[in-house]
This record gives structure tokens, C-alpha cells and sequence, in this order.
């Protein structure tokens, strides 16, 4: 296993009615805990309705993480294309490129609130198709090219960039895919990476994982280009940890209710048939449909490897922001990640344990030679100043 990456797929889902001032500014928190805590990426999303999910634009709450934070990696996540003029899309990420000296990525789909796209005149099948052809035009305006086009919504006149990215010769691209083969398609036939969000958040889409890269890997080979590398496919999931499964269960308590009510009442988005009526039902939902991890590190890292196994492997890891518990206890699970789940997947976790083992097995065996050394070296410090006294 190559070193798989961490991170965080932040849409965010917070309770309606809450102060979105003060929530906005635990979101920012959270990124910096993150950056702190060595996690590779986090990726924003982009909602304009139904009242949890807050960020309208990325690229601003982007802007702002970036200057909180040192190394971790910002993506849309994802920009709703098929809302906005490709050109505009195109010119504010390459902007936010220079901002952040090359963290920034573009993860870019149809936009999942049927609500969001309504009060544009949009439905759910123009969203779509408008994401093939939007892509497209972004993908040429950020090769250098100049490009006339007319869409659904937006008509181009030679238009062009007048900044090149600051990553060379381009910051990375990723396209969403949920359910369908579509976000697949995409990303196999302009040659950016794949951002699976529904595939780890719903029975069918966890049997889907391996047919959706072999659907990269076709639409590549059927436009000419090269293999596509896994190292870009990404895996959205859900998990809370804590020291014992029973402390998770009960942080959980906290707001997994409220999370579960969103996607059953509130939210159209059939693909997130959650399921349960009282809150260990949820709960149980989440483990016993396989597709996440509330428990202790050992279940996070068997959920880990249960999709490295189903999917033939990928790139990153990113969990599913949430807030399901209070944001110690959030904090807390992600530590709890970070020290016994990452490096078990990064390459070192084995080679580190073991080496710091070996060391104490080492001080251990000869422990009682050195110590007799140290009470030694004690006792002839104090004879050697007494006879110095003594001659005085």
C-alpha cells in the first residue's frame, strides 16, 4: 500500500437556527486542528439552501483557512459549475491559486441541492448536462486557450485568462461523482481526479467503488489519454472515534439526530438513504450498513482497509465533516485518527511502532547494568567532593 492521504470533505452540515457566525468560525477552527494535526486536504463545499449547509462560496471560507494555516491542502468541494460562467469559475480559482501558493484544488460537480439549482431555473438533468460542457471550457480556458462558446446559461466571446495558475502548469482538478457513472465519465475523459461522495455513504454506492474506476480507466483509454493514477481518487466516509466504542456512542448522541433528520425531511438527496428512527437505530445504521465507523481506532482502520479492499485502492481518505459530537469530543476523534489510523495507512505506522518497541525492549534488558552504572557515578561524584573538602 502506498501512502494514502487524510482529510476532510467539510459541506458543513450545522442545525439550522444555530449562529452561523460562530459556526462559520468553528468550520475555520476545525480546518486549523486539522493543519495541526498533519491531515493532508480539506475540501469545502459549495450550498445556497435548506439552511445547514452554509458556505455559499469555498473559494472566500478557502481564502480565510488559508491564512490560518500552514501545509494542509484547500479544495472546492465541490464548486456547483453548472451555476456560474466557466470563465468566472476558471478566473477566481486561478486567483485563489496565487492566494494560497499552490494549496488550492478545484473539485467541481453539478451542485446536490435540486433546492440550490430551482431558484436559478435549473433542474437536476440541466445541472448535469451543464457540467460536461462547463468542464470543458474551464479545462481549456486553464490550458491558455481562447474560447467562444454559448451555453445554457452563459455565452463566451474570446474569452481568456489574464493569469496563469501559480502551480505549474496547473492546480488539481477533481470531479464529483455520487451514485450515477456520470462523475466517472468525466474524470476519465479530461483526465482529472475522481472525488467519490456517495460511493462510501450508501450500500449501493459501496458496491459500485470498483465499477466506478473502471469507468475512469475506460472513458481514458477511449480518449487517448494515459492510465489514470489512483493516487487522485478520493473516498468521502463517515466516522467518530473515541477511546471506546461505548465514549463514542455516546458523543454521538450529541447531534447524530439532527444529521440523520437533514437527509430524511429536509435535504433532496435520494442518494443518502439514511436509516433508523431512534438514536441507536442510527447509530447501528452507520455500522452495520458498512458505511462508516462509530466506535474506537481499530474500527476506524478496519473501515479503512474495507474499502481499500472493495475499491482495488485510491488516494485519499476523507471524512465526512459532521458534527455528530460536540466539538471536544470532534477534535478528540480526530487526534485519535491522527495518532493510530493515519500512520497505519501512511507507510511508517508498523516501521515506527516497531522501532520505538525495539528501543524500549532495549533500554529494558541492560536497564539494570545502567542503573548500577548511575548510582555509581552518584556515589564516586560525592566521595571525589568530600575528599575535596576534606583537603581544604
Amino acid at each position: 500500500m502506498t501512502r494514502l492521504r487524510f482529510g476532510a470533505f467539510l459541506a458543513p452540515f450545522h442545525p439550522a437556527g444555530e449562529n452561523p457566525t460562530l459556526a462559520l468560525q468553528r468550520d475555520l477552527r476545525l480546518v486549523e486542528h486539522m493543519d495541526d494535526l498533519g491531515y493532508d486536504e480539506a475540501w469545502i463545499g459549495e450550498h445556497h439552501s435548506a439552511g445547514s449547509e452554509i458556505i455559499a462560496s469555498p473559494e472566500i471560507f478557502i481564502a480565510a483557512a488559508a491564512e490560518r494555516t500552514r501545509r494542509i491542502r484547500l479544495g472546492t468541494g465541490v464548486t456547483s459549475a453548472s451555476y456560474h460562467n466557466p470563465l468566472w469559475v476558471a478566473d477566481r480559482m486561478v486567483m485563489l491559486d496565487h492566494l494560497t501558493r499552490g494549496r488550492s484544488m478545484l473539485g467541481i460537480g453539478p451542485g446536490s441541492l435540486p433546492t440550490d439549482s430551482a431558484m436559478i431555473g435549473l433542474n437536476p438533468t440541466d445541472t448535469r448536462e451543464l457540467l460536461d460542457v462547463n468542464l470543458d471550457i474551464i479545462i481549456r480556458l486553464l490550458a491558455g486557450e481562447t474560447v467562444s462558446a454559448e451555453t445554457k446559461t452563459h455565452r463566451l466571446v474570446d474569452a481568456r485568462l489574464q493569469l496563469r495558475p501559480y502551480t505549474e502548469p496547473c492546480f488539481e482538478i477533481a470531479v464529483a461523482a455520487v451514485a450515477s457513472p456520470s462523475g466517472p465519465r468525466l474524470a476519465g475523459r479530461y483526465g482529472t481526479g475522481l472525488l467519490s461522495i456517495g460511493a462510501t455513504l450508501t450500500r449501493e454506492g459501496f458496491d459500485a467503488l470498483a465499477h466506478h474506476w473502471n469507468v475512469v480507466e475506460e472513458r481514458a483509454e477511449h480518449y487517448g489519454r494515459p492510465k489514470p493514477d489512483r493516487s487522485g481518487w478520493r473516498l468521502v466516509g463517515l466516522m467518530h472515534i473515541a477511546e471506546t466504542r461505548e465514549q463514542a456512542y455516546r458523543d454521538v448522541e450529541h447531534g447524530i439526530e439532527g444529521w440523520f433528520r437533514y437527509f430524511q425531511k429536509v435535504a433532496a438527496f435520494p442518494q443518502m438513504a439514511v436509516e433508523g428512527g431512534d438514536l441507536r437505530e442510527m447509530i447501528d445504521f452507520i455500522n452495520e450498513a458498512g458505511i462508516g465507523a462509530i466506535g474506537t481506532p481499530e474500527d476506524a482502520r478496519a473501515q479503512v482497509q474495507r474499502l481499500w479492499d472493495q475499491s482495488g485502492g485510491f488516494g485519499a481518505m476523507l471524512l465526512l465533516a459532521h458534527e455528530w459530537a460536540n466539538p471536544a469530543a470532534t477534535r478528540r476523534s480526530l487526534e485519535l485518527i491522527a495518532q493510530h489510523v493515519m500512520p497505519h495507512f501512511q507507510g511508517h505506522g508498523r516501521t515506527h511502532a516497531q522501532s520505538t518497541l525495539e528501543a524500549r525492549d532495549r533500554a529494558r534488558g541492560s536497564r539494570s547494568g545502567h542503573a548500577q552504572a548511575q548510582l555509581s557515578a552518584v556515589e564516586h561524584m560525592t566521595e571525589k567532593y568530600a575528599k575535596e573538602v576534606a583537603d581544604k
